[in-house]
Order: C-alpha cells, then structure tokens, then sequence
C-alpha cells in the first residue's frame, strides 16, 4: 500500500542489539472531506515508518518533506498508561520516493528557493 505525506520531525536512524540499523521517522497524511450541506472536515492519520534498506536516507527525510511511502501496513495494538486500548499505524517501508522538501532557511535568515517551486505547501498541514 501506498501512503503520501508529510514527515513530522527529522528521522532518526536506531541501532538494534544486533547492529542492524533502521531509519524511524513519522508521516501525516492530510485529507479533508465535505459532507453533503455541512462544513469541510479536515483529518489528520498519522503513520510511523520503518525504512530498513539505506540509513543514509535518514539525512533526506527532515520535517516537513513530502514523501510517498510504500509497503506493509498494519496496525499494533497496545494497552495506554491510562489502561484503555489503543492502537498505532505502521508502515514497514520498501520503496520511498520524496516529493518535496521543506523550505529551508539559510545562515543569514532569509528564505531559500524551495527545491520544488511548484509547492506551496496546504493549509491543512500540521506543521
């Protein structure tokens, strides 16, 4: 399945006990709907990624990049501090492609060209 968003904070690559390393970063994933004669409804699914293929991607992946996510999804199940049932989604990630990056800010405080002109970015983005 195939997911597209945007990244919510920088990714952050994890070593496991067996030196493997995974790259762990979190998408928003915008949409918004309009009820037959009410307002439009905006809602926003968060999804928690795990890319394994390449750490490296980990320097590209930085808040507010829009990325098109494919792989396993599924949904963990868990019990809140609270004792209520909850659950997350997650994505085991196999093939990313970025989008768009965030509009970056250089040493002198003025903004840079964004790498996709195009992209202005939406409203309903949580960032």
């Amino acid at each position: 399945m195939t997911i597209v968003g945007r990244i919510t904070k920088d990714a952050v690559v994890n070593t496991l006990k067996d030196d493997r390393k995974v790259v762990n970063f979190s998408i928003a994933i915008n949409e918004s709907y309009k009820p037959k004669g009410r307002e439009r409804v905006k809602v926003t699914t968060f999804c928690n990624c795990s890319y394994w293929l390449n750490q490296k991607m980990a320097e590209h992946l930085k808040k507010g990049t829009l990325v098109e996510a494919a792989g396993r999804i599924y949904v963990a199940p868990y019990v809140g501090k609270d004792g209520t049932a909850k659950a997350s989604l997650n994505c085991h990630v196999n093939s990313l492609k970025i989008h768009a990056w965030p509009k970056e800010v250089d040493v002198i405080g003025t903004a840079t060209q964004n790498a996709f002109a195009n992209d202005t970015g939406s409203d309903d983005d949580p960032f």
